[in-house]
């Protein structure tokens, strides 16, 4: 199966350019392949995510990717599926930001042995001289046309118009293009579907200006079933930096998956076999759950590594309760715990010991709690609700939970008698849990 193939069939191609002979074009030997990203923040979210995996998957059928950081592009601000201009941001943001996404590409696709290239279009954006760009450059570019493109079009029907400097965006981008093909020989590129009109354009630069055809690939936009957008959560956006987002987190995010997502999700975001993916669309209640469990695992791993996906793992298991996942159910997974099915125990070598640990956690004062906290305060103060009057409420309609027996007062005063082994084990809802210990 070409890569083409296993694009389409697991959901990353929304539109191509020039079908069947990009088909032929990349069938026919290692091509090289870019995506640019936006460094308008220094750490990615779930939203980047398909863009990645395509580059991974591009990668791992022989291809080599070139991820582009819009060092210089960040400076001017793309206006695709904005209504409103970005936040222009200063040189030294744009270079802290690309510094943290570099990185975090790392994780997803090799840079050693030039297996891929990560360049940043600052290198030759930032010299360029204005009046040589606009004869060299400009003059193939028919502002009648620019004007149609949907992200130039959706900006000027708004209320705050488009300014001059996202105008120029789309040559900027299609410089790109074209100085990776000149320098690398790179004759496809590929994004999110709100940059098929850069993209276009650049292939027509291309066209004109070296005679030779170049390829587009767009991606769909994932949405969640639920019309929500991809890689935003309750607690705002979810960040693949450990440090912004938990990988106990991380992993809480897939595991909340809505249903009708599951085996969608496991094609785009894990590199388990299709026939096995295929399997889930006919799973339904416990098992389908166990399916979540591999998604938020195998999307864990990838993002953070082994180690942290195991805790994120074992920490649920501490939360929620020890999880039976038959061996039947995506067996390529290597996620611990796996039973036959009829099997009591779980699987060997899972260590429940340290899962405790990664399960959200803060340390109290031994003083402070003999005193006593009043239940609601103490949800509020762990961040268990977003305000007091919220965490009332909580209380009040039957959600919040200590050491598992449901709270009946939001003024019920936890002190160092509610210590179960030390520890005191708060929940909001099903799925929220927080665990107060305490510090001398």
């Amino acid at each position: 199966m070409s890569v083409m193939d296993i694009l389409q069939e697991r959901g990353f191609i929304e539109n191509t350019t020039h079908d069947q002979e990009l088909k032929a074009y990349v069938a026919s030997g290692p091509v090289a392949c870019y995506i640019g990203f936006d460094p308008t923040a220094s750490s990615f979210h779930v939203g980047s995510l398909v863009p990645m995996m395509a580059l991974k998957h591009m990668q791992d059928n022989g291809h080599r990717p070139i991820a582009l950081v819009g060092g210089g592009t960040g400076l001017v601000g793309d206006p695709s599926g904005k209504t409103e201009m970005r936040k222009l941001l200063t040189v030294e943001m744009v270079e802290e930001n690309a510094c943290g996404l570099k990185s975090q590409l790392s994780r997803f696709i090799r840079f050693d042995s030039g297996a891929a290239l990560l360049v940043n279009n600052a290198d030759w954006l930032v010299g360029l001289e204005y009046i040589p760009f606009l004869r060299d450059i400009g003059r193939h570019f028919s502002v009648n046309r620019m004007i149609k493109a949907e992200s130039y079009r959706m900006r000027i029907d708004s209320e705050e118009g488009l300014s001059f400097i996202e105008f120029n965006y789309m040559l900027l981008q299609a410089y790109d293009f074209l100085k990776l093909y000149d320098d690398y020989g790179c004759r496809l590129q590929m994004g999110g579907a709100d940059q098929w009109g850069n993209i276009v354009a650049g292939i027509e630069l291309i066209r004109k200006m070296r005679q030779e055809t170049a390829f587009g690939i767009t991606f769909p936009l994932v949405t969640t079933s639920s019309g929500a957008k991809m890689g935003k959560s309750a607690a705002g956006a979810v960040w693949l930096d450990a440090e912004r987002t938990s990988p106990y987190d991380y992993f809480q995010y897939w595991v909340n998956t809505d249903d009708r997502d599951v085996a969608r999700f496991l094609a785009l975001f894990t590199f388990l076999p299709m026939d096995e993916i295929n399997a889930v669309k006919t799973l339904k209640d416990a098992d389908l759950n166990h399916a979540k469990f591999i998604l938020a695992y195998e999307a864990t791993k990838l993002c953070h590594g082994k180690a942290e996906a195991d805790k994120a793992y074992l920490g649920a298991m501490a939360a929620f309760g020890h999880r039976k996942i038959p061996k039947s159910i995506l067996p390529s997974s290597d996620i611990p715990g796996r039973v036959d099915v009829g099997e009591i125990n779980l699987g060997s070598g899972v260590d429940v010991s340290i899962s405790s640990e990664v399960v959200p956690h803060s340390f109290l004062e031994n003083a402070k709690l003999a005193l006593g906290i009043p239940a609601f305060k103490l949800y509020h103060q762990v961040g268990l609700a977003t305000s007091g009057s919220a965490a009332r409420r909580l209380i009040q309609q039957g959600g919040a939970y200590l050491n598992g027996n449901r709270l009946d007062s939001a003024e019920y005063m936890v002190t160092t008698a509610d210590l179960d082994n030390g520890e005191i084990l708060l929940r909001a809802g099903k799925k929220k849990f927080h665990k107060i210990k305490v510090s001398a």
